[in-house]
């Protein structure tokens, strides 16, 4: 962790600085480990799936059972150094041959290819990274809930282009970020449900004449259901377009928050406050105070939108067959924009939250920025003016009020007397907050209704995760079972 510099009291928080500057200090992921460990897995599910259909004999099949656990047992340690130019999985087939025989090594790859292989091993890979991008968006919604209901009456000006718009709250604004968030982690459920699908039992494009059973591998890898289509799966991997397509959209989103955020921390408009720890210090100049988180987060936000042009391209090339532009090359891009975009929604969770308000700065912003003029207008129309009468009217009361420095409400009330006098009574920003009741506005009800709907949504696409986390659990037992009924029962 870095120390403190400048006039900051801390240094960067843990969680932000092992994403930022310690995660290049660990060792490298185990590619070997990586890639055999769930590929191991799938070999036990197939072997006990080929044993109960009576393709293979129980004693093979527990002598190749055993084989394959005690290479796990290994770390894989055999194969570590073994040549493996044609990939590992051939040469951990070629090992299981040489020390077990051809009479039992050679079995494993029955009713099987490379092809439906890699696509099952990829869901495999896949659940891990996907399940904790899913993990840290559902943390980001709860933080942006969280924090919308503390200042859903915590008035400030809205912006439109980049100037004073109407009067809102800043839970308001926390409670849209919310809403577009779970509209994000719902398309990235919708995006990652292939990965609940099994292609096992495809062969290399055309299945095979084996009686194997998919339904068994399903079960005992705690997929939910099999491929209908043996070229489906091995020909695509639109799983990964989608999966980037979610980042990519769930990315902007962050990107956008993280500009207003670097707009309201700086020192010409400090609408809000972050902490020592989650801004930065500068090596030459001590008086200064960084949010550079925010440029973190919108670097990382938009590795996935890279990655998806990058796999969209690769996939055009090939056939609608099994290729190594789409499961080779295109693929490798999933897994920098998974992490990137975890870490993006992460470092944007402790801004979140990190984040504290200036409830008087923004009040008096909003006044200053004459957000009552809309309202005002719009209360002259309910007064019989015709709105775009109103709104002539109101922007000359406006062009005075700034050109001379007076009060808004001052001038209103000099243009306007005697001829709307039920429009001219509670036009600070407060008040109209609170009357803004239609249309999803800022009134604190609309606002604890919509924060109600999110966190409902988030329920939701939680108990569903709890679901398939728990078939995942489930399966590694029921596997576990059925190899060792195989292994030593033979």
């Amino acid at each position: 962790m870095t120390a403190a510099k400048g006039r900051l009291t801390s240094a960067v928080a843990p969680a932000a600085a092992e994403i930022l500057f310690d995660r290049h200090l660990r060792p490298p992921a185990d590619p070997v480990a990586g890639e055999l460990w769930p590929t191991s897995d799938v070999d036990r599910a197939h072997v006990v799936m080929l044993t109960e259909q009576g393709i293979v004999r129980r004693g093979t099949a527990a002598r190749l059972l055993a084989g394959i656990d005690a290479l796990r047992a290994a770390g894989f340690a055999p194969l570590r150094d073994r040549p493996a130019p044609r990939g590992r999985y051939l040469a951990y087939e070629s090992y299981l041959v040489e020390t077990l025989g051809e009479e039992t090594g050679g079995v494993l790859h029955s009713g099987r290819s490379r092809n439906d292989l890699n696509a099952t091993v990829l869901r495999l890979q896949l659940r891990g990274p996907y399940d904790r991008l899913r993990a840290e968006t559902d943390a980001l919604g709860r933080a942006l809930t969280d924090r919308a209901h503390r200042s859903h009456r915590t008035v400030m000006p809205a912006y439109t282009h980049h100037q004073p718009a109407v009067p809102v709250t800043y839970g308001h604004y926390l409670a849209g970020v919310a809403a577009a968030l779970v509209r994000d982690l719902e398309q990235l459920e919708h995006a990652g449900r292939e990965i609940d699908e099994n292609p096992l039992g495809a062969g290399a494009t055309g299945g095979t004449t084996l009686p194997v059973d998919p339904r068994r591998t399903t079960e005992l890898l705690g997929f939910a259901v099999p491929l209908a289509n043996s070229l489906h799966a091995v020909a695509s991997r639109d799983l990964v377009l989608r999966l980037l397509s979610a980042c990519s959209v769930l990315g902007v989103l962050l990107t956008r928050v993280a500009h207003d955020l670097q707009s309201w921390t700086s020192a010409e408009n400090p609408l809000l406050r972050l902490p020592d720890d989650l801004v930065g210090s500068s090596s030459m100049m001590p008086q200064k105070r960084n949010p550079f988180l925010l440029e973190n987060i919108q670097g990382k936000a938009a590795v996935a939108l890279g990655a998806f042009t990058a796999a969209t391209t690769a996939m055009s090339t090939a056939r609608y067959t099994n290729a190594i532009a789409v499961g080779t090359e295109a693929v490798g891009h999933i897994w920098p924009a998974l992490e990137a975009t975890t870490d993006a929604v992460l470092l944007l969770r402790l801004v979140v939250t990190g984040a504290e308000p200036d409830a008087e700065l923004m009040r008096r912003r909003a006044a200053e920025g004459l957000t009552a003029a809309t309202a005002l207008a719009e209360r002259l129309v309910v007064a019989g003016i015709p709105f775009r009468t109103a709104h002539h009217e109101v922007g000359d009361i406006s062009r005075v009020a700034l050109n001379t420095g007076r009060p808004f409400e001052e001038v209103a009330a000099e243009r306007l007397a005697g001829r709307a006098p039920n429009a001219l009574t509670a036009l600070d920003p407060s008040s109209i907050v609170c009357a803004a009741t239609a249309g999803g506005g800022p009134a604190p009800a609309s606002v604890l209704a919509a924060l109600q709907d999110t966190t409902d949504r988030l329920d939701a696409n939680l108990a569903s995760a709890a679901v398939r986390q728990a078939r995942w659990a489930t399966a590694e037992e029921t596997l576990a079972d059925a190899v060792s009924a195989v292994t030593y029962r033979s």
